[in-house]
């Protein structure tokens, strides 16, 4: 199996996580931001993750995370996420995308490892949510509104030595907010996620940073 992904994604997580938790060997591969050629030529858009298996390319991450699942023992992530994880996902996720979406053009992921990679991102996401600039400029402000959610979330974080869809869920999203510098989140918030990303094999972004 080989999945093709973006490393700042978190629906690239979702779909990476599966093979962490339940040690099945894959390969990974970094399209970068700009490669419009590739995912087209594989699934008929522009989009990861994507899935290349003995039955050819798969996309969406929640049905990568179903296939993998059935891939090798019990299977995991069956369920349906906890109301409380995906009520904070929605009431947060404005937030969450004013601090992480102006830093995401880093070159610390493979996928921006080129200029060109990394203007297109900014066009494309600045069209959506506004100059990165002015996003950056507000970063206080929504790092004290952000806070506020991760003292809330704390009160039913998944227990990180389990593997249920709620940790599909939830990583991915704690993981992106990894790519905020010096954003000293709760302490059981921390813990879960640094155990998260050991469990799965999905590294937060100061450990990238680290390696570079």
């Amino acid at each position: 199996m080989k999945l093709y992904v973006y490393d700042h994604c978190p629906f690239c997580v979702r779909a990476r996580m599966p093979f962490g938790l339940k040690n099945i060997p894959f390969e990974l591969a970094f399209l970068l931001n700009d490669d419009e050629e590739t995912p087209i030529r594989m699934i008929g858009k522009k989009m990861a993750p994507i899935l290349e298996d003995e039955n050819g390319y798969m996309a969406e991450s929640l049905d990568i995370v179903a296939r993998v699942d059935g891939v090798s023992g019990e299977r995991l992530f069956d369920g349906t996420p906890r109301k409380e994880i995906t009520d904070w996902l929605s009431a947060w996720g404005s937030t969450i995308d004013a601090l992480v979406i102006p830093r995401t053009p880093d070159p610390v992921f493979p996928e921006f490892r080129t200029e060109s990679a990394r203007a297109y991102f900014t066009a494309k996401k600045e069209a959506n949510f506004g100059s990165f600039d002015a996003l950056l400029a507000e970063t206080e402000t929504h790092k004290a509104e952000m806070l506020k959610g991760l003292a809330a979330l704390a009160g039913f974080l998944p227990d990180p030595e389990g593997a249920l869809i709620d940790d599909i869920m939830l990583f991915p999203v704690l993981r992106a907010l990894s790519t905020v510098p010096d954003f000293a989140v709760p302490e059981p918030v921390e813990a879960y996620r640094t155990r998260m990303a050991e469990r799965s094999g999905v590294p937060l972004v100061g450990a990238l940073r680290k390696a570079a």
